[in-house]
């Protein structure tokens, strides 16, 4: 993992958290148990160049594809 990786992810992580009225540690959890972190690691060169809200987006997607239930 690339030192510019963590402050994304911790970003992303804080975005989805605000945009679902949640604490950073219960949108950490969601995104890990639905593999949204996982999939913001592997596709960082693409995630990283897109606006926040197009991110959140594909997190979204990523979550429902596993299991998740927000929307």
């Amino acid at each position: 993992m690339s030192k510019y990786e963590i402050p994304f992810l911790t970003s992303a992580i804080q975005a989805f958290a605000r945009k679902f009225a949640m604490t950073r540690q219960a949108a950490f959890r969601y995104l890990q148990q639905h593999k949204a972190l996982s999939f913001l690691v592997e596709f960082y060169d693409v995630e990283h160049l897109q606006s926040m809200d197009d991110t959140i987006d594909d997190m979204i997607i990523v979550c429902r594809q596993n299991g998740g239930t927000l929307v």
